[in-house]
């Protein structure tokens, strides 16, 4: 058996943590089968319980963009850990990495560490209400923002409806502030700005979707937002706790054009560590306590282990002045050869890719939106594949409405593996 001692430890955390995972997408209930247990990751691979190595297309769901266990950021980690792993007081390392962020991030003066990106995007609408005085909020069907109350909201039957909770817990008073947009439809989106007039405060969005797979902005989408939103008032969010110094040091504002009023970031800019952040430029973040009425606060923010992480993290890249044209070659080359192996299988397929983002989507042509999304994954072939993948030694994630994170460590070695597996696929 494959899998083992990752079914036994999984058989015992179900008697004490609900499904037996922290995360429910680590439960493989997508997918089927038993949740691999790891023990170990280092550089592009993962280590599970049975002692199996695998190629990591996930890297804890993107920060890890070095690969596991850098050696120049365990090393700075360790010694940070010498003086303590937590202080509840400030800290010049806090300052270190806002300057970083707020030197080479356009259209931001500040920045707020909290601990993960959930909270980043709960404080972000936050402060868009407190700034703008409205209420409601736009997001986008397919788009992931964190568990928080206002992002667990489903779509309503047209554009003056407002959304529904999508989770027991989420009430339903909190569901009205909530309305949903169409990714990708920028009508859609003016459409519901002209049937609530003056109430908007902000439209949030992932400026390339994460979280349906690997969809990107189409036409102009983008820009079109930042001038409906400036029309109506109301903020632009950013949502870069995916995109955030993974599709460039400058994140998506820098890829695209775009400037946004908040953005919110995570993964990469902890370095591995639980981190998240907000930033927005001076009159925004003013708002904010201790300087303006927002409140907002929390215990392990710039926590002094996790911003040694990030720091050390960020200033790697940015010394390596190839860095993004060497990760994005490699996306690039997985792009190209996976898809010449499905053709010549004579399997229809779609693979959606920015930067060092990407995703396979099975029987259909084109994924612009959940919707489309859903078309493709519903017709299990993903599943099919994630199992065989497995197998041969290839991590992906554990859902085809998940995205494949590359690492710098990925490098031929691993390519030709990944592709090998590929070609063994059987559907």
């Amino acid at each position: 058996m494959l899998y083992q001692r990752s079914s036994a430890l999984f058989d015992e955390a179900q008697k004490y943590i609900p499904g037996g995972v922290n995360s429910p997408v680590r439960a493989f209930k997508s997918v089927g089968g038993v949740p691999v247990f790891m023990k170990s990751a280092k550089g592009a691979y993962l280590t599970d319980a049975d002692d199996r190595n695998y190629v990591d297309y996930i890297n804890s769901w993107g920060p890890a963009i070095l690969g596991h266990t850098h050696p120049v950021v365990l090393e700075a980690i360790q010694k940070q850990a010498e003086h303590g792993f937590s202080y509840g007081t400030p800290t010049e390392l806090e300052t270190e990495i806002a300057k970083l962020i707020v030197d080479n991030v356009p259209n931001i003066d500040q920045i707020r560490m909290v601990s993960s990106g959930t909270e980043a995007c709960m404080s972000a609408i936050r402060l868009a209400r407190g700034f703008t005085g409205r209420d409601k909020i736009i997001k986008f069907d397919g788009c992931y923002h964190g568990h928080s109350d206002s992002f667990l909201i489903k779509a309503g039957s047209g554009a003056a409806t407002f959304g529904n909770p999508n989770s027991p817990g989420v009430t339903k008073g909190t569901a009205q502030d909530t309305l949903i947009a169409t990714y990708n439809d920028i009508e859609n989106v003016a459409d519901i700005f002209r049937h609530n007039q003056g109430e908007i405060a902000a439209v949030i969005v992932e400026p390339v979707a994460g979280n349906m797979g690997c969809v990107l902005p189409e036409n102009n989408f983008l820009q079109n937002l930042k001038k409906v939103c400036q029309d109506n008032g109301a903020l632009l969010i950013f949502d870069e706790v995916m995109t955030g110094f993974r599709l460039a040091f400058g994140g998506a504002q820098e890829t695209f054009g775009v400037d946004a009023d908040i953005v919110t970031f995570g993964k990469v800019i902890g370095g591995g560590m639980p981190v998240g952040a907000f930033a927005a430029r001076q009159e925004i973040m003013d708002y904010l306590a201790p300087n303006g009425p927002v409140y907002q606060a929390g215990t392990l923010s710039g926590n002094p282990l996790a911003m040694r992480a990030g720091l050390t993290t960020l200033e790697l890249i940015k010394s390596d002045k190839d860095f993004y044209n060497k990760i994005n070659k490699t996306t690039e080359t997985l792009d190209f050869e996976i898809g010449k192996i499905l053709n010549e299988k004579g399997l229809k397929h779609r693979i959606n890719r920015k930067g060092s983002m990407m995703s396979i989507f099975f029987e259909t042509n084109k994924v612009s939106n959940f919707q489309e999304a859903y078309d493709s994954v519903y017709t299990c072939i993903f599943n099919n594949f994630f199992q065989q993948m497995l197998a041969n030694g290839i991590y992906l994630p554990p859902s085809g409405y998940e995205t494949w994170f590359i690492s710098a460590a990925i490098q031929d070695a691993e390519i030709d593996k990944t592709l090998e597996a590929v070609r063994r696929f059987e559907f």
